[in-house]
């Protein structure tokens, strides 16, 4: 059997990373607290702080509500929560720079509608323009994580160093199907808001926001009103990571089925190297069976090599997986790895993957997706209060593939992309807005080269056919058993034009490409 390659480095760090431990017998979940999270209510998010707080929590506070966290597990249907490894925290500009910042402004009374664009004159909320520290990502939160906006958002900017604005741009309101199923640990956390979809505006200084509620008609005498405590989230996704030093020489070891289980790789102490801040250190520490530990990349493999990693597995091998992509991981993107909750989620298997758009526009350039990744991660925790990065992969418009939620890419990890199907699913957002637009060639081949290898791990059939239990969402009761595509779009599961109808168009070339990809 061909062996895998980890890193093995001298001791450059004052104390060696114990990486995670395998996982626990699966028992009744703990509830998580707010103050278990990570520092989401400082004083940049809802709820805290003036109105144009952007102030970051200090490492020591970020540390003291790391300590905070407790290992938790998970019931015998969902998710089962596996403690990381506590490194130190260790503040530094660079480490800030790359965190990036979030500007929470709350939104007032808007008198008539300032202009023709944004249809009859109804009562709502918004800012007039304004100056703001730089910022490349928008969208608007509310306080009731179960309360529905049922209006219009428009934004409009002005790029950084411009005197120009924008045209009004329209911000997707119904978000709530991209979340934590219902009754879990991340839902019940009590940090978690309502969210539109970020939208990414690029390099910008300037906003104007207006959000208004549905008109009244015949059949809806009385408009909806708005949700309680609407604020701006500004995003600013910080500098791109700086290209990391060689990792020093590599030393051989055999993969064992716990690499590609819903369980940590065994235990094992390693020393941190220079080049692998601690605060990365664990993460990568999941993806070291695949990479060398902190790799920016994990490499792709040719089909051989991906069916000879498998066989490792022994008796969990199967026989039908496609060839391994190269997928950037989160270090490769930048993720700052103090935003989320330091525990890893997951769950028993990968029967299903969703695919998603990120519902962003399609305003970037591919060189600009690691910073769009970075935005919407922290619009996701720091904004909306999730635990981590939604879902589980994201593919950008010139195909490439990147880790999202942390947990290890070959793992069964506990997403937040499709209500009420997190549970033994994966999800796949396509970074842009596909409801009028086709999407890339690049990135339906991405999709389906990913989904090939991923669910070749589980067993699954990219053409098949899966039952699925709801955990309950706006389309199925919970615990109704739904016949799905084994690749679905977002909207089978869930009453959303998710992944956009020109995207959803694909899927059918995306499941026919990636069992073929899988030899079948």
């Amino acid at each position: 059997m061909r062996a895998l390659l980890v890193t093995s480095v001298g001791v450059t760090c004052a104390a060696a990373l114990t990486l995670p431990l395998a996982a626990p017998a699966l028992s009744a979940p703990a509830a998580h607290s707010a103050s278990a999270r990570p520092p989401s209510l400082s004083p940049e998010s809802p709820g805290s702080g003036p109105p144009s707080a952007g102030t970051e929590a200090t490492p020591k506070e970020a540390n003291e509500a790391n300590e905070a966290n407790e290992a938790n597990t998970g019931d015998e249907g969902g998710a089962l929560e596996v403690p990381e490894a506590a490194p130190p925290r260790t503040g530094g500009t660079r480490a800030a720079a790359l965190a990036g910042s979030t500007q929470s402004l709350p939104l007032e009374p808007l008198a008539a509608p300032s202009d023709r664009s944004m249809g009859p004159a109804t009562a709502g909320q918004g800012l007039d323009r304004r100056t703001a520290r730089p910022f490349s990502l928008v969208g608007v939160v509310w306080d009731d994580a179960e309360a529905e906006l049922h209006g219009t958002v428009q934004v409009r900017t002005r790029a950084t160093g411009s005197t120009s604005w924008s045209d009004w741009q329209d911000v997707e309101t119904h978000n709530a199907e991209h979340a934590a199923d219902l009754g879990s640990a991340e839902r019940a956390s009590g940090a978690v808001r309502g969210a539109t979809a970020p939208l990414w505006v690029g390099d910008s200084d300037g906003v104007e926001v207006r959000v208004r509620p549905e008109a009244a008609d015949p059949q809806h005498p009385a408009a909806a009103p708005l949700p309680e405590g609407l604020r701006l989230e500004l995003v600013a996704p910080g500098a791109d990571p700086a290209p990391e030093p060689a990792l020093g020489a590599t030393v051989g070891r055999t993969v064992t089925a716990a690499a590609f289980a819903g369980n940590p790789i065994p235990p094992t102490t390693t020393a941190v190297p220079e080049a692998l801040t601690a605060e990365s250190a664990a993460t990568s520490a999941v993806n070291a069976d695949l990479a060398p530990l902190g790799a920016a990349v994990i490499p792709a493999l040719t089909k051989a090599e991906t069916e000879e990693e498998a066989a490792i597995v022994a008796a969990g091998a199967k026989p039908y997986i496609g060839p391994r992509p190269k997928i950037v991981t989160r270090k490769g993107w930048g993720a700052d790895e103090k935003l989320r909750e330091r525990n890893f989620a997951y769950t028993k298997s990968v029967k299903a993957a969703f695919v998603h758009h990120s519902a962003t526009g399609n305003n970037y350039t591919c060189k600009q997706a690691p910073s769009v990744l970075r935005s919407i991660y922290r619009y996701h925790v720091k904004s909306s209060g999730w635990r981590d990065f939604g879902y589980n992969f994201a593919v950008d418009k010139c195909g490439n593939i990147y880790e999202g939620r942390a947990g290890g890419v070959a793992k069964a990890v506990l997403g937040a992309h499709t209500l009420g199907f997190n549970t033994n699913t994966m999800g796949v957002a396509v970074l842009g807005t596909y409801s009028s637009t086709n999407p890339p060639a690049a990135a339906v081949t991405a999709v389906s080269k990913l989904t090939a290898w991923k669910l070749g791990l589980f067993g699954a059939n990219p053409k098949g056919k899966v039952t699925l239990v709801s955990g309950g969402s706006g389309k199925y009761a919970k615990g109704k058993k739904v016949k799905m595509n084994v690749i679905s779009g977002h909207r089978n599961a869930f009453a959303t034009e998710c992944p956009g109808a020109r995207l959803y168009k694909k899927l059918g070339k995306a499941r026919t490409s990636s069992a073929k990809l899988q030899g079948r």
